[in-house]
C-alpha cells in the first residue's frame, strides 16, 4: 500500500465511522484543541468529557485561564489526575497572555517551547487547529503504526519512538490533514485497540504487517514490568472545636504538587509530637480510621487517617501560607487530590 492509499483508506473509514461529536470537535480553535490534548494525555475520552466541559465553562479562552488562580485551576482538575498537566497548562496560558497577546503560537517550535507541550501535542495543535502538515504520536497512533509496520519494542524506548516518528512523517497525506490526524486517533481508540483489536473492521488490514503475521497484539511491546512499590503514610486530620480542618499545600513539584492535603507523617508514633511541637495544637482526642489504598501509575500508597480533635495553641499556623484552617465547605473548593476530597466529603 502506498502512502497515498494508506491515507485514502483511513480517510474513507473516518468519513463513515470516525468520531465527530466530541465536545472539543465542536470548536476547533487552537485553545480548545490544546486543552483537549492535554486532558487526553494518559486519560480516556469518557473520563475527560465532563472535566473538559466544566473547565470550558469556567475558562473559555487563554486570557481567562491566565488570569485564574492556580488553586482554582487545580480544583477543576481534582479527580483527573496527573496534576502537573494543570500546572503546566496554567503556566503556558500565562506566557501566552504575556508574550503572545493571549493567542496560541502558530509554529511547532514556539509551541514546544511552552510548558507541558511536547512534539505530539504541538503537532496535534498544528494539524487540527491550523491545518498544517505535521504528524502526531500519541498512544493510539503509536499502536496503529507499530502494528502496521511491525515495529518491535516498547515505544518508550528512544530508538523505537524515533522509528515510529519516521513512519508517521512518511505516511502524511497531502490533503485533509485534520481529518487524517483525527482518523489515526479514532482508529486506535475504537478498532485497533490494545486488547482484542477488531481487525475485521480495520481499513488497513490488507497491508497491516502484524495482521498478516496473525499476531497484532504482540505490537507494540509492553513496557518492561517492574515490581510496584507500596508506600505508607499517616494523615493528620486535625479538627478544631469550631469544626475547621487543617490543610497543608504541597510543594509545586512531586506527587500532588501544589494541591492541598492533610499534613503527613511516616510513623504514627510521631503524630502527637508533631501536633503539639510543630503545629501548636493541643490534642484532646486521637481516633484511628481504617487505612485505605490509593494507586498511582508507579506506586501504591497506603493511607491511615488519624482524626485529631484539638484546640489551637497559638496563631502561628494562621500566619503560615502553606498550612491553613478551612471550613470543610471552603476546603472542597480548593485544588485537592481525589482521596483527600473524598475523605473530606465523608467528614462533611
Amino acid at each position: 500500500m502506498t502512502n497515498n492509499n494508506f491515507s485514502t483508506q483511513l480517510l474513507d473509514w473516518f468519513d463513515l465511522h470516525g468520531r465527530k461529536d466530541l465536545p472539543w470537535q465542536q470548536q476547533t480553535t487552537p485553545y480548545h484543541v490544546w486543552l483537549s490534548e492535554i486532558m487526553l494525555q494518559q486519560t480516556q475520552v469518557k473520563t475527560v468529557i465532563p472535566f473538559y466541559q466544566n473547565f470550558i465553562q469556567h475558562y473559555s479562552d487563554i486570557t481567562s485561564l491566565a488570569n485564574a488562580s492556580i488553586d482554582d485551576v487545580l480544583s477543576l482538575w481534582t479527580g483527573l489526575g496527573y496534576y502537573a498537566r494543570a500546572r503546566n497548562l496554567h503556566k503556558a496560558a500565562t506566557i501566552m497572555f504575556t508574550d503572545y497577546d493571549g493567542k496560541m503560537p502558530n509554529s511547532l517550535e514556539e509551541l514546544i517551547a511552552l510548558p507541558g507541550i511536547g512534539r505530539s501535542t504541538a503537532g496535534a495543535i498544528m494539524a487540527l487547529a491550523y491545518h498544517q502538515y505535521f504528524p502526531i504520536l500519541d498512544g493510539n497512533v503509536k499502536r496503529v503504526l507499530a502494528r502496521y509496520k511491525t515495529v518491535s519494542g516498547w515505544p518508550g524506548n528512544r530508538a523505537v519512538e524515533q522509528l515510529l516518528w519516521q513512519h508517521a512523517e512518511q505516511l502524511l497525506p497531502k490533503l485533509r490533514i485534520a481529518h487524517y490526524i483525527q482518523a489515526q486517533m479514532d482508529l486506535g481508540a475504537t478498532v485497533c485497540t490494545r486488547k482484542k483489536p477488531n481487525c475485521g473492521k480495520c481499513p488497513l488490514r490488507s497491508e497491516c504487517m502484524a495482521f498478516q503475521q496473525g499476531n497484532p497484539e504482540d505490537y507494540p511491546s509492553p513496557k518492561p514490568k517492574k515490581a510496584i512499590p507500596i508506600r505508607k503514610t499517616n494523615w493528620i486530620v486535625a479538627q478544631s472545636q469550631s469544626g475547621e480542618i487543617l490543610l497543608q499545600q504541597r510543594p509545586d513539584s512531586g506527587i500532588w504538587g501544589g494541591l492541598w492535603c492533610f499534613p503527613e507523617v511516616n510513623t504514627a508514633e510521631d503524630i502527637q509530637y508533631i501536633c503539639e511541637q510543630q503545629l501548636n495544637l493541643n490534642t484532646i482526642n486521637i481516633s484511628l480510621k481504617p487505612h485505605f489504598r490509593h494507586v498511582f501509575s508507579h506506586f501504591k500508597l497506603d493511607i491511615t487517617p488519624h482524626i485529631i480533635q484539638c484546640t489551637i495553641e497559638s496563631n502561628h499556623i494562621s500566619e503560615n501560607k502553606n498550612i491553613t484552617w478551612y471550613k470543610i465547605s471552603d476546603a472542597l473548593r480548593l485544588g485537592l487530590p481525589a482521596p483527600v476530597k473524598s475523605f473530606l466529603e465523608t467528614l462533611q
